[in-house]
């Protein structure tokens, strides 16, 4: 009786690729449903059930220990792309995070000061002190040989794809691509960019941007043409009744016909500021720069990007050049002066001075002869509170 090379299971070659498809979209689905939006920000919640079936499957597919990996992640939102950040691209170079990621989550991972300042919350049962956090490589050892006994050669191949996956996708592409390239639906000091609008592939962590954005909402996708796939499994978990959304980022509310400021909108614009400063972005700043540019072709190409831009994430030079445009062009100026002040309405602590500084900026803006602006302001009173 001789061996079959092919194990205790032999499929067509589209049978291989397939099963190691789901094996490595299933380990994804754990990280980003599991250990990111349950365990690292709380804003889904899983029913206990379908907790363990994911702790279980990252251990067995991944070697991954939950509180390690939700200590790495929460430091670095906590020092998103300054020193201390534990993979950031600014800090180590994208070649480093692109290829080293998984080094470099170990070594995060591995320091005791940070598990014990933000790995607070994760598991502590007896399967994972004894077994999961224990035994990390058991794990991928039965995971191995369950591959070499079903399906004999061809499940070395599967296991090399499925266990470089993770490193290479969620631990470089992701932290290492998605700090580099790709879009930003909004600015913030961090450098998120989100690869792609369609989150199909790694669980919607491809819309990481939008995740710096709203640490805590269980749906990255922000803008209605983004799908993020780990949502959809999200509705499905919550229609079986085994998972319940706890916060989701909001979406602007708009009315219309509404003509008058108040306190409402106050509100309404602080819930909705990364939006309103989308909005200012591409009604005020956009056209601005594009009719100046017709009256003065001198200016520089790169202006729109250098008003833009968060300023903590301008280099020097950059800072010298917009201060140069800012000196010479006094449009821009004021555009980034009227941004500045819209801000400070809205974060000003006191209610009735934040009504009357935005009605005055409101007044001033529409008075301002500058005509993006002035149509932008008089948009503003249309921003309201969801209602229900």
């Amino acid at each position: 009786m001789t061996l079959s090379p092919y194990g205790l299971i032999e499929l067509p070659w589209w049978g291989y690729v397939l099963v190691t498809f789901v094996t490595v979209e299933t380990m994804f689905l754990g990280v980003t449903l599991y250990l990111h939006r349950d365990q690292s920000h709380g804003g889904l919640r899983l029913h206990p059930a379908l907790r363990h079936l994911f702790r279980f499957w990252l251990w067995f597919s991944s070697g991954a220990v939950t509180r390690e990996w939700v200590a790495v992640h929460r430091k670095h939102h906590a020092y998103a792309d300054l020193p201390g950040d534990p993979h950031s691209p600014v800090v180590y170079g994208l070649r480093r995070v692109l290829f080293e990621g998984f080094e470099l989550y170990r070594a995060a991972g591995s320091d005791p000061e940070t598990l014990r300042n933000y790995g607070r919350g994760t598991p502590d049962d007896w399967l994972e002190r004894h077994v999961y956090s224990r035994c990390t490589w058991a794990g991928i050892a039965l995971f191995v040989i369950g591959h070499l006994v079903l399906f004999g050669a061809p499940g070395i191949i599967m296991i090399a794809v499925h266990l470089a996956a993770q490193p290479f996708f969620a631990g470089g592409v992701i932290n290492g691509l998605g700090h580099a390239v790709g879009y930003r639906s909004f600015e913030m000091p961090s450098t998120a960019t989100n690869l792609v609008p369609w989150g199909l592939l790694l669980g919607g962590e491809e819309l990481h941007n939008n995740h710096h954005a709203f640490p805590r909402s269980a749906r990255f996708a922000a803008q209605r043409w983004e799908i993020d796939i780990g949502w959809l499994w999200i509705r499905l978990f919550s229609a079986l009744g085994l998972a319940r959304v706890r916060w989701v980022a909001p979406r602007p509310h708009l009315e219309r016909r509404r003509r008058e400021v108040d306190a409402d909108t106050v509100k309404a614009l602080f819930t909705n500021r990364l939006y309103v400063l989308r909005a200012y972005a591409r009604r005020v700043v956009l056209p601005v720069c594009r009719e100046l540019k017709r009256c003065e072709p001198a200016v520089p190409a790169g202006t729109p990007r250098l008003l833009i831009r968060h300023p903590a994430l301008l280099a020097e030079e950059a800072r010298r050049r917009l201060r140069e445009l800012l000196e010479r062009y006094e449009v821009l100026r004021r555009v980034v002066e009227y941004r500045e002040g819209l801000q400070l309405a809205w974060e000003d602590t006191s209610a009735s001075h934040s009504l009357a500084r935005l009605r005055d900026w409101c007044r001033r803006a529409e008075a301002s002869g500058i005509g993006a602006l002035s149509e932008f302001a008089r948009g503003l009173p249309a921003y309201a509170s969801a209602r229900g």
